[in-house]
């Protein structure tokens, strides 16, 4: 007598699932949350921590790869897929089109095996019972991806398409067509990981094997966790890009000092000033990035004094000869760290946070104590958010006055300044070496 023939199980049913599944299915939700939700990366990296946990580090890593690598390359992934769907997929299994894009950004970009991404996303439709139904169709456009995909991107204009159509024209009509391409470029590429070190840059850069920048920000071309490179745990540094690094140099020498910091969060500036010696206070209206301030600093061993309150309802009993106002902002000159940012802002968005920053900057400069030095700055490429704040403060206040910045603040390197002495980083400045964020900063002084 012989044993019945047993079933093969179809994916999903109990077949083992393929290597990696998890970690993919986690990227799956990240870009459900970004593009369907309105969440940053960020927000949804918190919101799904507890599943991330559950990964090994590599499959985290993963995880965060395959969704940054979707968002940087959206805009060449789309038109591949509409040329591959005859009827658009109901809106009801939205989720297959999001597994779509990962396995696009696999084959395409990340250079993962086509057996093993076409399994993976088909097995991955066939665990949702709302994408089940497409597993065909999802078959077969991962293999037309794999098939024809890599053909079809070498023939895009991939600096273009990556960028949204506001923010293009916005920046050729700054910087040049030219420079908004150089922009854009630089947007394609993951960037390096960027660190401050607390003191002894040059021995640090030795242990990490990191390159010493001009600016004096360690830079590590090799990607690693960074919570087991040496000196983390011990608070020898900290991650800061090294444009961001740059506005707080420009308060000059702030050992013994008093050093207001508004809107601080993440922190790298706070943990800048107090490395220097400063005596920082640090201003956020979030209680929950000012908590993270707070770690952060415990683990470098470094003190200021943290306050919850809104900028614009502040009312402290005294005032500081040197202020930080790192502005809230759009935040486009991040998009090399934080892509989603092409994907969540709006020239509405500019519009609004302008306002705000006006606001902002002028509640500051009445914190400000005569004679006093405020730096002004923001993560953001559009002019709004930046030289034209500060031509508009200028016209409409006379007890404020420009500070020129000068090259040998910013490593001797004169391209990051605008002819009027503000600090302007591109992300296509350092290209040869993985670019920097774009910020903006101006240094003002209040009349005694």
């Amino acid at each position: 007598m012989t044993d019945a023939p047993q079933k093969k199980p179809r994916p999903g049913t109990g077949a083992k699932d393929p290597a990696g599944l998890p970690a993919r299915r986690a990227a799956h939700a990240l870009l459900v949350l970004v593009l369907d939700e309105g969440l940053s990366l960020d927000e949804a990296l918190v919101k799904t921590e507890t599943a991330l946990r559950k990964l090994e580090p590599r499959d985290r890593a993963f995880t965060r790869l395959i969704a940054a690598t979707a968002l940087r390359r959206l805009g060449q992934i789309e038109p591949v897929l509409a040329g591959f769907v005859e009827k658009p997929i109901p809106e009801r299994a939205r989720l297959a089109h999001i597994i779509l894009i990962c396995a696009a950004t696999e084959l395409l970009f990340l250079n993962v095996k086509p057996h093993a991404a076409v399994n993976a996303a088909v097995t991955a439709a066939v665990k949702d019972h709302k994408t089940r139904p497409l597993k065909g169709l999802v078959n077969a456009i991962a293999r037309r991806l794999a098939d024809k995909g890599p053909d079809l991107i070498k023939e895009q204009d991939a600096a273009r398409l990556t960028t949204p159509d506001w923010l293009w024209q916005s920046w050729s009509a700054a910087y040049g067509e030219e420079t908004a391409r150089a922009i854009a470029e630089a947007h394609l590429k993951e960037p390096p990981l960027d660190i401050t070190a607390k003191e002894d840059a040059a021995l640090w850069a030795s242990r990490l094997e990191a390159t010493l920048l001009p600016t004096g920000t360690l830079r590590l071309m090799k990607t690693a966790p960074v919570e087991k490179l040496p000196g983390f745990k011990a608070g020898g540094w900290w991650v800061q890009d090294a444009a961001a690094a740059l506005p707080a140099k420009l308060l000059g020498d702030v050992a013994g000092k008093d050093v207001l910091d508004l809107c601080a969060a993440p922190g790298g500036k706070t943990a800048e000033l107090a490395a220097a010696g400063a005596h920082v206070t640090a201003l956020d209206k979030s209680e929950g990035r000012l908590s993270r301030i707070g770690e952060n600093l415990k683990r470098l061993n470094l003190k200021a004094d943290l306050v919850k309150a809104d900028l614009l309802r502040f009312r402290p009993e005294r005032q500081w000869d040197l202020i930080l106002l790192d502005a809230p902002c759009s935040a486009t000159g991040t998009a090399r760290r934080h892509p989603d940012v092409l994907h969540l802002k709006s020239p509405e968005d500019v519009a609004a946070l302008a306002d705000l920053q006006f606001r902002l900057l002028n509640k500051a400069l009445g914190l400000l104590g005569p004679g006093g030095t405020l730096i002004y700055c923001t993560c953001s490429l559009e002019p709004a958010e930046g030289p034209e704040q500060i031509a508009r403060l200028l016209k409409n206040r006379q007890d404020v006055t420009r500070s020129p910045i000068t090259p040998d603040e910013v490593g001797a390197r004169a391209e990051l300044l605008t002819p009027e002495g503000d600090l302007r980083t591109l992300p296509s400045h350092f290209a040869d070496i993985g670019g920097l964020d774009g910020f903006y900063a101006a240094r003002l002084r209040k009349s005694s």
